[in-house]
């Protein structure tokens, strides 16, 4: 079994499922967290619509750090964050498509200068990645909940969408 046609597919399958998502972020409510020490819509957001293309990055590169200049990448609306989204996923599927499975094998590390917050195998990055994408999604959904926007299913209907 090859991993890079399984990853792939599972990038599409998220990204499709992301984009309902992002699609019910309220402009006017960028500014707007939970909790103190939660990121704000518009910090949550960027975060998820940029994740994708850290396959892109995983495959290309071997380290990422964040102490060389990181920014988050600029948005203004949600229309913003959804070409942001469809950027990652397009570069990372390009990787992806040249990718052999030799290429996943190699150790990346992803550091802050001297400060080393992850050394694994390119394949277990992508993974990860993969997962990150499904775990900050969620949490964009107990965001719109508590904003009282309706939310749609992951894998299945939501319980908006349900009709009993």
């Amino acid at each position: 079994m090859e991993l890079v046609p399984l990853f792939s597919n599972e990038l599409e399958q998220e990204a499709e499922t992301t984009q309902k998502f992002l699609k019910l972020v309220p402009d006017e409510k960028f500014d707007w967290n939970p909790h103190q020490k939660s990121m704000t819509l518009k910090e949550l957001t960027v975060h998820i619509a940029e994740i994708p293309g850290w396959i892109e990055t995983v495959l290309n590169q071997d380290v990422l750090d964040f102490a060389d200049g990181y920014e988050p990448t600029p948005v203004e609306n949600s229309n913003d964050l959804i070409e942001l989204l469809e950027q990652s996923v397009q570069k990372s599927k390009e990787a992806l498509n040249g990718a052999s499975e030799d290429d996943l094998l190699p150790d990346w590390t992803m550091k802050n200068g001297d400060q080393i917050l992850m050394v694994m195998p390119r394949h277990e990055i992508i993974r990860h990645s993969l997962s990150q994408i499904i775990h900050h999604r969620a949490q964009l959904g107990v965001y719109l909940r508590l904003l009282d926007i309706p939310i749609p299913g992951s894998y299945g209907p939501s319980a908006d969408e349900q009709s009993f």
